[in-house]
């Protein structure tokens, strides 16, 4: 369990705040909104009313004691870059700062966020993706070059084993699973047939998916 210092409740620190707090860590939930603190407190370890722009706010919240302090306040930039650059001469462990523009992911960088979120940016890109091609099911970016696909069975592998198809030398990717009824299978070898009521998670370039699955 990690504990999470979570700044700004809008709809994405709103739903983040939920999720961490459905996967069984600790979160302390931070908005100058009065309605919006009240809300998440149906769901969050704590939460308080505070202005993030005040350093002695902060300090009052041990923000060194946070695994994880995440910055999602969207309506204010210079609000979050001065609550970005506050956590971080605190000593914050960790800060992930929410970036709406490119030039915002630069400016936040620059002035002590180890890492930027671009919610609109990232699940535009996995909506192309995912919405491109009827082989995609889902997708995780591993880098810019290469990613983690869940495909639909190409019909000339359905019957085949995976050492027949060696998709490792053929084909330049890695099957990591095969996935049925939500269940996933990682228990992969080269006797593992091939089936079409099976999806696949794979490993790979860009590149080489979008030639396997014609995306």
């Amino acid at each position: 369990m990690k504990s999470f210092l979570v700044i700004g409740l809008g709809r994405f620190g709103k739903h983040l705040a939920y999720q961490l707090t459905t996967l069984g860590h600790e979160v302390m939930a931070i908005d100058r909104d009065e309605s919006r603190v009240n809300e998440s407190m149906n769901f969050v370890s704590g939460a308080q009313i505070g202005d993030s722009n005040s350093k002695e706010f902060l300090k009052s919240l041990g923000v060194r004691n946070y695994d994880v302090c995440i910055v999602t306040i969207s309506s204010d930039f210079q609000s979050s870059l001065e609550t970005t650059s506050n956590l971080k001469e605190l000593g914050a462990k960790h800060v992930v700062s929410r970036a709406e523009r490119d030039v915002q992911e630069k400016f936040l960088l620059r002035n002590g966020a180890d890492e930027v979120v671009y919610p609109e940016k990232q699940m535009a890109k996995l909506s192309a993706i995912r919405y491109s091609s009827e082989h995609i099911l889902d997708y995780v970016e591993i880098d810019e070059s290469k990613g983690m696909f869940e495909v639909t069975m190409p019909e000339p592998w359905i019957g085949k084993s995976v050492g027949q198809l060696n998709v490792r030398r053929n084909y330049g990717i890695n099957i990591l699973g095969l996935k049925q009824n939500g269940k996933l299978d990682v228990n992969i070898t080269p006797d593992t047939v091939l089936t079409d009521d099976k999806t696949l998670l794979v490993l790979g370039e860009y590149r080489t998916i979008q030639k396997i699955f014609h995306i």
